[in-house]
């Protein structure tokens, strides 16, 4: 049986190793949501990680290896962290309100907490596809949460019947997703730039009745509006 003394050295190496990794994702993650995909060096990610560029290849085979994992990670972390945004509401929160959550917690992720999930926003259109292939099953993923927080309102009958909800979802995310390109503290505080973008969206997708105030989205009774009818599926 190998010796404690041993067992303890090769644990500390294989933990030395995993930081090691974790630095240099890290770096790559800052320059790549900086400098793009086409300006992303790994000279730069090594400068940022405090390595020598050549040992980047120990953990990654290529560039591009480096880059995948960092997309991948960006859009899986988000898709972690809304889920547990979501699950922490109340049991019965009103979809629209549901909705007000998600756009916070997307925004304040990418723009406040993650240079992954802001390196994977920004290049999603850039990376080759053989480096998007990962990245868009698990954006695809995320997606389906939003789709599911505009069906839920729809079924509640708060989703303006004027609204394609594709359509709506797409524009939406896009829109969060653009915050990246143009935020940053000079232009004002982020806690501004998340209500307006949640009176935008409210406002934008629910449905008020005749005479109400968009304001009063939330209060009871409103989410008990019967739904509209749903089409019937075509024949055939």
């Amino acid at each position: 049986m190998p010796r404690k003394a041993e067992v303890a050295a090769a644990e500390d190496a294989g933990s030395k190793s995993a930081r090691t990794r974790e630095r240099i994702l890290d770096a790559a993650a800052h320059v790549l949501s900086r400098k793009g995909y086409a300006g992303t060096r790994l000279s730069d990610v090594a400068d940022q990680a405090e390595i020598q560029a050549p040992a980047i290849y120990y953990y990654f085979p290529s560039r591009d290896d480096l880059i995948e994992e960092v997309m991948w990670s960006g859009i899986a972390h988000m898709r972690e962290h809304m889920t547990r945004v979501l699950a922490a509401l109340p049991p019965g929160a009103d979809p629209l309100d549901r909705i007000d959550a998600a756009v916070e917690a997307h925004l304040r992720y990418c723009l406040e907490t993650s240079d992954y999930t802001t390196a994977s926003i920004r290049n999603a259109g850039q990376v080759p596809e053989n480096i998007a292939i990962r990245y868009a099953a698990e954006a695809s993923q995320y997606g389906d949460m939003w789709r599911k927080l505009l069906q839920d309102a729809d079924n509640a009958g708060l989703l303006r019947p004027d609204l394609d909800p594709m359509a709506a979802r797409m524009m939406v995310l896009g829109a969060l997703n653009w915050a990246a390109e143009w935020w940053n503290p000079r232009r004002g505080s982020l806690d501004t730039v998340v209500r307006t973008a949640q009176s935008l969206v409210r406002h934008g997708l629910g449905h008020w009745p005749v005479g109400g105030d968009p304001g009063t989205a939330g209060v009871p009774g409103l989410a008990a509006r019967k739904p509209r009818p749903r089409k019937p599926p075509a024949s055939g």
